[in-house]
């Protein structure tokens, strides 16, 4: 690949140019009209817009937007294509999803499952668009397509999330913000803008005619880029299939816009945040609970039962999940295998590792907390068993949680786990070349318990490694570990770059090698000729690594083997390295020692010290550079005429005087080291008697804090046992009350001040035509069996002036009733509504007084 061009995306099917998801609910209207405003007409893309908005909304819904919009707006049809400038509405009552470039519509389901239009909508234009896709979540409540944006991603589309302080309803981009699978957040006009310009970047597009036979570069970008990331993560994509890495790269350069691998390879070099994002790129997370669901229930009838049988007791089951990402896959084996377990006599214990490289979405998987669009992919007998509800999300349950245990893992250069009964390494070998496979595959041979399971994703396969596995169920990829001898296991990092084109320079059968290893080798070459030996050196003056023959300076020394350096010097050259280092880490600075006598048996050489700190960026730590070199020919003084030469003695003096010097100087950098420890540990022990103090003096507060928690505590109780009093006496004073309005055999209604029935004797309900369930209907809505006007008229005016209200009235057959209304007085002497009284006086209005007798 030339460094001037762009890698074409794969070949995929649907449209050649930009399809957008739009989802949006409450609040959708006003942001479907600000996109569609900014978006100018486009030859590079599309929109499908996807909302929960109700019927009525939705119908008008193609004509609000024809107005604002630039774009020909339409409602989707079966099987209508999706033509390029253009904008699809879903219509009511329906489910809209994309199938080889056309869309389909189903009818909304059933009002007792869960409707998830956008999700079902995003995943379907990842699996046909793939790199030509976006997702765009707008204004809108609940979690709907947050969980389809991993989907997106991972297939190399663009997401975005609308802005919250610009949405009318924030909840459903919050959301998506929240779960991290979001390349932008911006209002809607800003995702307009931001839209346009990918759609019409190369990355969204396809190459009509191949370039014209570029100039192949010395160094492809691209691999400088693995490069670099390997130097920043530790992570070594190389052997990763280079068709995703190099989409994932074009991916990030459509996102910060570039058209050049060589720019972006320089915003890498200086940008660390860039550096982890097209990290988090590169790794993949894109899972779901269950996925194909046909294949774990065949985990739970054909491999638990095969693990379990004869299994010797207290021996238990050991699953690994490769590549688990945010935990679906790994909770739902433990949910399966609880599932099987239930029920049975046998106790077994269980125990899942779960491992992948992304430690953002181990931190997500510990926590086991996931936005409610799971009900989409986990029944609702499982949720309520395995999971506790909370606001907006799901938590999986502590005993299934507890199954599980997350770690970082790198299947590539970390040793295996072993005796394992079960590994789920499902849509991880997809990602890996043939070379990586080839040694992956041992591994997880390694792993394995005799017969164990290899339970791999719908599109993997063993491959070369058949003769290591067994084929248990080919439909759900199922393999049992043979017998055959475990290959020699490589935990060397490099693997062999088969099928890889060859750099230019290479020669069949010859090694592999790069401009930088040339660079690298005559580094050394030039270094061995003409660098002075050294050491490098910690804090510590713990040797970490040795630069040359040091040989002549250093040696090992008796006894327990060390790098420590001053046990390693040759004699003579102890003190003067000793303060030379002190002087050096005091300063800061480099320090020269010249002229030291060094002497090995009958030859006595001059030598020359020079100690160089030194920083490692970015952590800052510090370190030395200890170099040795011999004095040389030139700069020693030349031996004194014959009669001038000195003694032995003499010489010996002199040597000695120099050592003595260099003594002194060591003794005195050793009383200013002592001195300022002595220093430190006074200011230590004082900060220790003042956090002693302030530990006492807190030990009292929390003493004090206890002593008041136990009153308080025992306030409550007293509270408590006033209230359970009171409730019994409340309880008490009902039943009376219930009892004593059944017993008095008079019709009898209650209302509020609200004019609303409050309570009424078995005998109101046939003269106020009243049920069971009017208590706390209005007084208005009830029809009484009485002849009278205004009723609900003259309750209201006894409450407003306190005056009770007696008359006589007649029911719909004419019986006659006193009818006493009296205001609803409380202890402390409040008005809270009226009590309505029927007595019946029909016998005293109709009676007949006799005649007296005659005589009398």
């Amino acid at each position: 690949m030339s460094a001037t061009e762009l890698p074409t995306p794969d070949d995929q099917p649907g449209n050649p140019f930009l399809v957008a998801g739009v989802g949006a609910s409450a609040g959708g209207l006003e942001a479907y009209t600000e996109l569609l405003e900014a978006l100018p007409a486009s030859p590079n893309l599309s929109l499908l817009l996807v909302s929960h908005l109700d019927p009525g909304q939705k119908s008008h819904l193609v004509e609000i937007l024809s107005r604002v919009s630039r774009m020909p707006v339409q409602e989707a049809a079966e099987g209508m294509k999706v033509e390029v400038n253009s904008v699809y509405v879903i219509p009511p009552g329906t489910t809209m999803t994309l199938v080889d470039g056309h869309l389909t519509l189903t009818a909304r389901p059933p009002r007792n499952v869960q409707h998830m239009p956008i999700d079902q909508l995003f995943r379907s234009l990842a699996a046909i668009q793939k790199s030509r896709s976006a997702a765009i979540v707008l204004s809108g409540n609940g979690s709907d397509g947050v969980i389809a944006l991993q989907a997106i991603k991972a297939a190399g589309g663009v997401t975005f999330a609308q802005e919250e302080q610009s949405a009318k309803h924030p909840s459903m981009p919050r959301a998506a913000a929240l779960d991290g699978n979001v390349d932008h957040i911006l209002r809607p006009r800003d995702i307009a803008r931001e839209l346009e310009r990918i759609a019409r970047h190369p990355y969204a597009q396809t190459e009509d005619t191949p370039p014209d036979a570029p100039a192949v570069p010395a160094r492809d970008p691209v691999a400088d880029i693995i490069d670099l990331l390997r130097n920043r993560t530790g992570v070594d994509f190389t052997h990763y299939k280079q068709t995703t890495i190099r989409r994932r790269i074009m991916r990030r350069m459509a996102l910060r816009n570039f058209q050049l691998p060589t720019e972006y390879l320089a915003l890498l070099r200086t940008d660390a945040t860039e550096v982890q994002n097209l990290y988090q790129d590169f790794l993949i997370r894109v899972t779901q609970f269950f996925r194909d669901p046909e294949a774990f229930e065949a985990i739970k009838e054909r491999v638990f039962p095969a693990l379990l049988k004869n299994r010797p007791a207290g021996s238990p089951v050991r699953i690994w999940v490769a590549g688990c990402a945010t935990g679906e896959e790994a909770y739902s084996l433990a949910m399966c295998l609880l599932e099987y377990l239930d029920g049975r006599a046998e106790v077994t214990s269980a125990k899942i590792l779960a491992t992948d490289l992304n430690e953002v979405a181990l931190e997500k998987a510990r926590a086991g907390l996931y936005l409610d669009n799971i009900e989409i992919d986990v029944s609702p007998e499982r949720l309520r068993r395995f999971f506790v509800r909370t606001e907006g999300h799901y938590q999986i349950s502590k005993a299934v949680r507890e199954l599980c245990v997350f770690s970082r893992h790198n299947m590539a250069t970390d040793p295996p786990f072993s005796r394992i009964d079960l590994v789920s390494c499902r849509n991880v070998l997809i990602y890996m070349d043939a070379a990586l496979q080839k040694r992956v595959m041992p591994l997880l041979h390694y792993a394995l318990n005799p017969y164990g399971i290899l339970f791999l994703g719908s599109s993997e396969n063993v491959g070369g490694a058949a003769d290591l596995f067994e084929v248990v169920d080919a439909k759900h990829r199922l393999f049992a570990r043979s017998s055959a001898a475990s290959m020699p296991l490589d935990f060397n990092a490099s693997v062999s770059a088969e099928g890889r084109p060859r750099p230019v320079g290479r020669e069949e059968g010859q090694p592999l090698w790069t401009a930088l290893d040339v660079q690298k080798e005559a580094d050394r070459v030039l270094l061995a000729r003409y660098a002075p030996v050294g050491v490098v050196v910690d804090e510590t003056m713990t040797v970490l690594q040795f630069r040359g023959r040091t040989a002549s300076y250093l040696e090992p020394a008796p006894g327990m083997a060390t790098l420590d350096l001053f046990r390693m010097l040759r004699e003579g050259l102890l003190a003067e390295v000793r303060a030379a280092t002190n002087q050096a880490k005091a300063e800061n600075a480099v320090v020269t020692r010249e002229g030291i006598q060094l002497t090995e048996g009958t030859t006595a050489r001059t030598v020359r010290v020079e100690v160089v700190p030194f920083k490692v960026p970015p952590s800052g730590v510090r370190f030395f550079l200890i170099l040795f070199q011999d004095a040389p020919q030139a700069d020693r003084v030349p031996s004194p005429p014959a009669e001038a030469q000195p003694t032995q003695n003499d010489l010996k003096v002199a040597q000695l005087q120099q050592e003595i010097g260099a003594l002194r100087e060591y003794l005195q950098s050793v009383i200013e080291e002592q001195e300022s420890t002595n220093e430190e540990l006074k200011s230590a022990n004082e900060e220790i008697l003042s956090a002693n103090e302030e530990l006492q003096s807190t030990n009292e507060e929390l003493q004090t804090a206890k002593e008041e928690a136990q009153s308080a505590n025992e306030e409550l109780s007293t509270v408590n046992e006033e209230l359970r009093h009171r409730n019994s006496e409340l309880a008490r004073v009902n039943n009376d009350l219930v009892n004593l309005l059944s017993g008095v055999g008079l019709p009898i209604v209650m209302v509020g001040r609200d004019l609303r029935i409050r309570r009424f004797t078995p005998l109101a309900e046939k003269a106020f035509n009243l049920i069971a369930t009017d208590v706390g209907r209005p007084i208005s809505d009830m029809k009484p069996n009485l002849r009278l006007d205004d009723f609900p008229g003259m309750i209201a005016r006894v409450i407003d002036s306190l005056t009770p209200f007696e008359g006589e009235v007649q029911d719909g057959s004419g019986h006659w009733f006193s009818l006493r209304i009296r205001p609803y007085v409380t202890l402390d002497s409040k008005i809270d509504g009226a009590s309505i009284v029927l007595v019946d006086v029909d016998a005293i209005r109709r009676q007949i007084v006799p005649k007296e007798a005659p005589g009398s």
